[in-house]
């Protein structure tokens, strides 16, 4: 049975348990609310999880778990002279020609008859699961309608019982979140160390010169293999440095425009308006920097007599600074509007001009608030790589230049992914080298963000 199916079933059978168990709390209570413990629509959830959530259990355990079993019962099936002398990469090979087979995307006529045989095996133990699946998935929902419906009584706390399965759901799924995040960091720092066991972590750290590729043969040419990251923090910092020097100002002052001088219908209008930046994709931001900003600060520099180069960390930056403008002003313009009226009418009452109120009440007491959302568009910029691909280039150079081709570590990162790479090589892992210097910097940067919001913010409520 088709998966959509069988999930179809189970969800009408859910419906049909809430009306029944909403009809089964009423009949008991004689048609009378008042003798019920909870409102009878929570009998009717309390009957629908009984119908559903078993059966989803074990629909989501099967589909966890019921490949892998699948696969071993095949490749135990194997003949022993056909897997004997496998290394594991060929029996990955191998297994991966069978799953194709199986699944039609591979010819049975090119493959080898014991493959051909496996695959076959495979189909007919996934159609044993799937009807397997749908008739226990079935007789879990029809049986849990059964109690659900035995167990419907007036005094039964249904609604006790349904908040206390909403909270493991929850639960459950706070959980997820909170284990994927672990499971991303430690992923990322055993690759690392992996990469810090090949490359000392002095030299990956403050070395100058970044040239990953590493040679294969002894005789290899043109392989030195530095991984100096210098030249790579040095172009992320002038980058992020050129955004901000755009970003904070003009979302500033824009935040400051929006909250405190503009009609409401102009701020319903330019607020939203401004906000579309943020929903521009990055890749749109890079065309916007390779094919118009980059040649225009090039022909500028010309015109006066500089060298600019035809990818630079100017165009880069000043893109970059354009698409976190509404994270400065969006921020910024809300914690504005959070400071209380009542410091505004004070400095008035003082004799304060609008701009005098603005600069010595409003803006300090925002100042928390304005410097973790400086603080989260920094993240944000340093994170940034598709508009540093695009118009800043790959080199990797030391310098302060802005004029010049630089790199970034994001770039870099993605640089060394891209295409079929072996994972046991000391390029490759360097990008998880590289992952993990910018994962500490942006959670260090949130994280002061954060305190300083959390430390300064009663002082204004």
């Amino acid at each position: 049975m088709p998966m959509s199916v069988l999930v179809a079933v189970l969800v009408a059978l859910s419906l049909a348990g809430f009306y029944m168990g909403r009809s089964r709390a009423l009949d008991a209570a004689g048609g009378r609310m008042a003798n019920l413990h909870s409102v009878p629509g929570y009998y009717g959830f309390y009957a629908a999880i009984w119908a559903g959530l078993p059966a989803l259990l074990v629909i989501v355990v099967w589909s966890a778990f019921g490949g892998a079993v699948v696969n071993a019962l095949v490749w135990s099936s194997l003949p022993a002279d056909a897997v004997q002398g496998l290394s594991p990469s060929q029996q990955s090979l191998l297994m991966t020609n069978i799953l194709n087979v199986a699944g039609g995307n591979a010819g049975a006529a090119e493959t080898s008859p014991v493959v051909r045989a496996a695959a076959e095996y495979h189909q007919h133990l996934r159609g044993i699961g799937r009807w397997a699946l749908a008739a226990l998935a079935f007789s879990l929902a029809v049986g849990g309608l059964w109690y659900a419906r035995s167990r419907i009584t007036p005094s039964l706390r249904a609604r006790n019982q349904v908040e206390r399965v909403v909270q493991a759901l929850l639960i459950m799924c706070s959980l997820v979140a909170i284990l994927t995040t672990v499971g991303i960091v430690m992923s990322l720092l055993f690759e690392a160390i992996r990469f810090f066991g090949r490359v000392s972590p002095v030299e990956f750290l403050f070395g100058l010169h970044w040239s990953p590729q590493t040679a294969i043969r002894a005789d290899q040419v043109g392989s030195s293999g530095a991984f100096g990251a210098v030249p790579l923090f040095a172009g992320t910092i002038l980058i992020s440095l050129i955004a901000m020097l755009v970003a904070v100002p003009v979302g500033l002052l824009a935040a400051v425009y929006m909250a405190e001088y503009a009609p409401p219908r102009v701020r319903a209008t330019v607020k939203p308006v401004l906000e579309i930046l943020a929903g521009i994709p990055t890749v749109v931001y890079g065309f916007f920097a390779a094919l118009t900003m980059a040649p225009l600060i090039r022909d500028a520099g010309q015109a006066v007599g500089l060298n600019v180069a035809s990818e630079s960390a100017l165009a880069a930056g000043v893109v970059m600074g354009i698409m976190i403008i509404p994270f400065v002003s969006s921020l910024s313009d809300d914690v504005i509007n959070a400071v209380p009226q009542s410091l505004r009418d004070g400095a008035y009452g003082l004799g304060a001009t609008r701009s005098e109120t603005i600069k010595q009440v409003v803006l300090p007491a925002a100042l928390p608030g304005i410097v973790g959302a400086v603080l989260l568009a920094v993240s944000r910029a340093i994170g940034e790589t598709m508009i540093v691909v695009m118009a800043a280039g790959l080199a990797a150079n030391l310098t302060a230049n802005p004029l010049a081709a630089v790199t970034t570590v994001t770039v870099q990162i993605a640089t060394l992914l891209v295409g079929d790479q072996e994972f046991d090589s000391a390029k490759t892992l360097s990008a998880f080298g590289l992952g993990l210097v910018l994962f500490t910097v942006t959670l260090c940067l949130n994280v002061i963000a954060l305190r300083v919001v959390q430390k300064y913010r009663e002082k204004y409520d």
